[in-house]
């Protein structure tokens, strides 16, 4: 008897770091939990970074599509967020549109070869919503993975899908979503900077309202999200695209390990519980030399433990010297020996915020580093940079009380004193500090029990993953019978 062929499913990210990992981590689990087959596909260079990434034993396959980047204006080899300054990403994902022939010819090639299984279904990223078009040529389940918070993508969504309208009729400082009332307003000071200077006709405005429209080829939506925690986005989706939305989080990567994990555990291992706080802002973001030194000021004067990522200033990130004397207070590393652990530019992110040491974490809110603290009963103290990362401060400040904000994006000015309030806020020993830490405590179990797999009980995520692969097939099912009629 012939041996069953195992369902085959697509995996298609956007070209960034933030992207990719998520990515593979949900590629991971359905090979883990379906024993399915998987293909991830990418440009060459991300598909080259990503080989050693994969654990011995999968199976998962990596196919590359090519990509020249100087065609578009890049510097060579450029095929990753991660490669680039700020001001040259909306060039990449301007980019990105012209990989729809190639992955039409891919997509070909793997339909029509006797020996491949035909794809079960495919899914993109976010910025891929165009794949919809394509996939449904070939009869193949099309869904979107959302690597941020339902509500956070649900507000950036609204505002960029109805851009200028909901400037013309409303304050000039607080905007409010004409289809999304229950996301609340939205301050000037909460909308990354393409989005608050956005008319309607500019690049930013035009690439968005194109993505926006792509959103209705698709046909589900998964998110890296909890539904417990997360149903006003969730339900945004629903209502506006007529799609099921599924919160299947959250997805970690709980292997991101390098040398420096040894010595950061020690390092915890020798602090008292909760007594550390974690400083980073993520891959892609940096401070202002000003903002740098007002942060170093803060944490030396709390009196409090310490682990701070640090990478150069905001101007500097691509610096080939990787030093402090520049931006960061006269001795300021010696007078805190002991006390705080400078980290350059990368740490063992989930082996901090998985510490019990861990009592605090300041953050610039990108969704995968709020679920790896959140899942470990970690609060945030927010200063949000880029993105959607603003509106998923609102979702875990103002609806689930685990969050203080501390600043908005590079141009704001705080100071030493901000800083060291913002600290108590949550380190503290007052009712409001003892409040937010209990409410990160419950989150943490609301997150663990969606995740829950038991013989009698599956979690909410699960529950959600298994819908999405029935629907999937039965979707196919109906494609197939219709063919043969």
């Amino acid at each position: 008897m012939e041996k069953e062929r195992r369902q085959h499913v697509l995996i298609f990210p956007f070209m960034a770091q933030g992207h990719i990992i998520p990515f593979l981590a949900l590629a991971l689990e359905i090979e883990k939990r379906n024993n399915y087959q998987i293909t991830f596909i990418n440009t060459p260079l991300n598909i080259n970074k990503l080989r050693s990434s994969l654990p011995p034993d999968s199976t998962i396959r990596l196919r590359s599509i090519p990509f020249d980047s100087t065609r578009h204006g890049l510097p060579p080899n450029t095929e990753n967020t991660d490669a680039l300054p700020y001001n040259l990403i909306f060039r990449l994902m301007e980019a990105s549109f012209t990989l729809e022939s190639d992955l039409r010819t891919l997509l070909e090639q793997i339909v029509h070869q006797p020996e491949e299984t035909h794809p079960l279904c495919i899914i993109t990223d976010m910025f891929f919503a165009w794949v919809g078009r394509v996939a449904h040529q070939f009869g193949i389940y099309h869904a979107i993975f959302s690597g941020t918070s339902a509500f956070g993508l649900a507000c950036y969504y609204s505002l960029w899908s109805t851009v200028p309208n909901w400037k013309v009729h409303t304050s000039p400082e607080f905007f409010e979503m004409e289809d999304f009332p229950e996301g609340g307003k939205i301050h000037i000071t909460q909308m990354p900077p393409s989005m608050a200077s956005a008319d309607g006709k500019d690049p930013w405005s035009i690439f968005q309202r194109k993505m926006c429209a792509e959103y209705f080829n698709i046909d589900a939506i998964l998110f890296n999200t909890v539904d417990e925690l997360d149903r006003i986005g969730l339900d945004y989706f629903r209502r506006k695209l007529r799609r099921p939305a599924w919160a299947i989080g959250p997805i970690l990567n709980q292997d991101r390990v390098n040398n420096d994990g040894g010595s950061c555990k020690t390092w915890l291992d020798s602090k008292s519980p909760r007594s550390v706080i974690y400083v980073c802002f993520g891959s892609q973001n940096t401070l202002t030399g000003s903002q740098m030194m007002e942060m170093a000021m803060a944490l030396e004067e709390s009196g409090r433990f310490f682990i701070w990522v640090v990478r150069p200033p905001l101007g500097k990130e691509f610096a080939d010297e990787m030093t402090t004397e520049d931006w960061l207070p006269a001795g300021f590393e010696k007078r805190v020996e002991g006390r705080g652990l400078i980290v350059r530019k990368w740490a063992p992110q989930v082996e901090i915020l998985s510490h019990g040491s861990t009592g605090a974490f300041i953050s610039h809110c990108g969704w995968n580093s709020t679920l790896e603290a959140i899942s470990y009963g970690v609060p945030i103290i927010s200063w949000p940079m880029a993105g959607e990362q603003f509106f998923n401060v609102k979702l875990l400040e103002g609806e689930l009380g685990i969050c203080v904000e501390l600043g908005r994006g590079n141009g704001c000015e705080v100071e030493c004193r901000d800083i060291m309030r913002k600290i108590e806020m949550v380190m503290g020993e007052d009712e409001g500090a003892k409040k937010v830490r209990l409410r990160a405590s419950e989150v943490r179990k609301i997150i663990a029990d969606a995740k829950r797999d038991e013989e009698e009980y599956k979690g909410s995520s699960l529950r959600a993953i298994d819908e999405f692969f029935v629907t999937a097939i039965a979707r196919r099912d109906i494609n197939q019978n219709n063919s043969q009629v």
